[in-house]
């Protein structure tokens, strides 16, 4: 069985350390606000001006004016500030952010990613992905393994323009978990519950290495 967008943010909110910073990028990072473990304190930012960012909203705590970079609601924990853009490009690019989490849709086997634009199509703006990606020393991926066509993400090359080169450590899919080896190569840590070895292998177009043929399912 894989997972759906809210199980892959569960996993990724394990890689969570107490007194983190942590960038979330738009779409299922955002998830991962919602499942930070018990007794940890993660400080959540976000590029358009905020440090402190809570868990989505819901009922009547619903601020309109309160928005994260992808122009959704969200909350703000106690002690929460906001600032201007210049700020918070600064506080990124001065690698004060422990670890990014970003949508993409391409990896490479070699920590490329692709998740800004797709040729011929309307794209808003690349956003703070280049800054993130250039400035960051710890980033992982959350994406579906495979496109709506069920064609592979995880490539030997990116096809679509790259937003930034050799600088993704960990994937996470509704499939499984992945490390970005410094050589190259995925390796694979942790399968979905019930997904087995043979489909995340036929699933993957790029180079896959399975240390041994008990891969753990993931814990949730």
């Amino acid at each position: 069985m894989s997972l759906d967008k809210i199980g892959i943010a569960q996993r990724i909110a394990q890689e969570l350390k107490d007194g983190w910073y942590v960038n979330l990028g738009i779409g299922i990072p955002t998830l991962v606000a919602n499942y930070v473990p018990k007794k940890i304190n993660v400080e959540f930012q976000s590029e358009n001006g905020i440090l402190g960012m809570g868990p989505f909203p819901s009922g009547n705590n619903v601020d309109a004016d309160l928005i994260n970079a992808g122009k959704q609601t969200i909350t703000a924990l106690p002690g929460a500030v906001y600032f201007d853009s210049s700020m918070s490009f600064a506080m990124i690019r001065g690698q004060h952010i422990q670890l990014t989490v970003l949508g993409a849709m391409e990896v490479s086997e070699n920590g490329d990613i692709a998740n800004w634009k797709i040729p011929g199509k309307m794209v808003k703006g690349m956003g703070g992905a280049m800054d993130l990606v250039a400035s960051a020393d710890n980033i992982i991926v959350a994406m579906m393994h495979t496109n709506k066509r069920g064609e592979s993400k995880i490539l030997s090359e990116c096809s679509l323009p790259l937003t930034g080169v050799k600088c993704i450590k960990k994937v996470v899919t509704n499939l499984a978990v992945l490390e970005i080896l410094p050589e190259g190569g995925f390796k694979l840590l942790e399968r979905a519950p019930s997904v087995s070895v043979e489909e995340i292998k036929n699933a993957t177009a790029g180079k896959l290495i399975i240390p041994s043929n008990e891969i753990p399912e993931m814990q949730l």
